[in-house]
């Protein structure tokens, strides 16, 4: 049966000052990278093996990955990194305090910006500190200017089916570091969660959620490595 593990990065420099990042790119904190180290050494003592690595283009999904491989002494996996995979944009909310932007727009605003299925925050306007227009690793792609998690999941999905999902069938072993919201998108493809009720669904830093998957790819357990 195939198995896939997905993991959120470890904890950014941005969720620890509560600021939205979104697409921004923001390094792991120390408290970050000591979480990236653990899961791999967790999945190390709990025999976990991979074959192929996929994550996004952002710096805190890449170290992560790379420092839990390191200590799996696993660093020489294949790995593909996609935009796809990023992080939901947070169009003009990027870079602001989440306390004091409830306290400007009120709390149930900010909570539909944050937490609706299908209502994306404010676009972000051309120019901003936080565009991503001269960002070459983008060069090409059509940057969003916000997008809602139902926008997420319609970038993930494809490439899910495009990517990863044909690396499962072939009886590849696969890990997936990625984003909050990037996993959501998995998750309830995966685990066929209703739209109202992903939202809600928090996923923690740096602990590896396994999958094992049915050949169909049906999902046949879900669980915190952690916790087996």
């Amino acid at each position: 049966m195939p198995r896939l593990v997905l993991i959120r990065h470890g904890q950014s420099a941005w969720n620890l000052e509560n600021r939205f990042t979104g697409w921004w790119d923001v390094n792991l904190t120390d408290k970050g990278i000591e979480e990236a180290k653990a899961a791999g050494r967790l999945m190390a003592e709990k025999g976990l093996d991979f074959d192929q690595c996929f994550t996004s283009l952002q710096t805190r999904a890449i170290k992560t990955l790379n420092l839990a491989l390191e200590e799996m002494n696993r660093l020489w996996l294949p790995l593909e990194k996609d935009w796809r995979l990023n992080e939901r944009h947070y169009g003009g909310l990027t870079g602001l305090d989440k306390a004091e932007t409830a306290a400007k727009h009120g709390d149930d605003q900010v909570k539909i910006w944050r937490r609706s299925f299908d209502i994306p925050p404010p676009v972000l306007e051309a120019g901003s500190e936080w565009d991503l227009a001269a960002d070459r690793r983008y060069a090409g792609i059509a940057i969003p200017n916000t997008e809602s998690l139902k926008d997420t999941i319609a970038r993930v999905l494809p490439y899910w089916e495009e990517r990863i999902a044909p690396a499962l069938k072939a009886g590849q072993r696969v890990v997936i570091s990625a984003h909050g919201n990037s996993l959501r998108a998995l998750v309830k493809h995966l685990s066929a969660i209703p739209d109202d009720e992903i939202t809600g669904l928090e996923i923690p830093t740096g602990q590896p959620i396994v999958y094992e998957l049915a050949d169909d790819l049906t999902a046949t357990d879900r669980y915190y490595l952690s916790e087996r």
